[in-house]
């Protein structure tokens, strides 16, 4: 399947989960090398990340997640899709560090809730602490 349409197709399910109305498009979806995650989600310094919302209407996944369709990669999408909405939602601050946990937090939980929905799978993940600390996110 392509990409944007499973975009499209968990984007119904990130809907559904997360209670947050259907946006009148998807955001656009793409594959980027994993030095791009180092850079541009992780603050330069190695990570694991493999996936990333920038809050400007972009998913991005590791290039290692083409061609992957397994339930953990449809995940891990949903998660990115659920950041779209909460963007959308105009809920949250990004430059404060307490709503990015919060925000990561209901993605967490989302895709957890998704697994063991659509997939029948318990899903136990720790969940990547925020890049800021209290005090330090942009704009404090």
């Amino acid at each position: 399947m392509a990409l944007s349409a499973t975009i499209a197709a968990l984007l119904s399910w990130a809907v559904m989960l997360s209670g947050y109305p259907q946006p009148a498009r998807p955001p656009t979806a793409e594959y980027k090398p994993h030095p791009f995650f180092v850079g541009q989600a992780c603050g330069g310094q190695e990570c694991k990340v493999i996936g990333w919302y920038n809050d400007k209407d972009v998913v991005y996944f590791d290039n290692r997640l083409r061609g992957d369709d397994s339930a953990f990669t449809q995940s891990l999408m949903v998660h990115e899709l659920v950041h779209y909405l909460q963007n959308l939602s105009g809920k949250f601050d990004s430059h404060s560090c307490a709503d990015q946990t919060t925000r990561e937090q209901e993605a967490y939980a989302i895709q957890r809730r998704y697994m063991a929905e659509a997939h029948g799978e318990a899903q136990f993940q720790l969940m990547r602490p925020p890049l800021c600390t209290p005090g330090t996110a942009v704009g404090q």
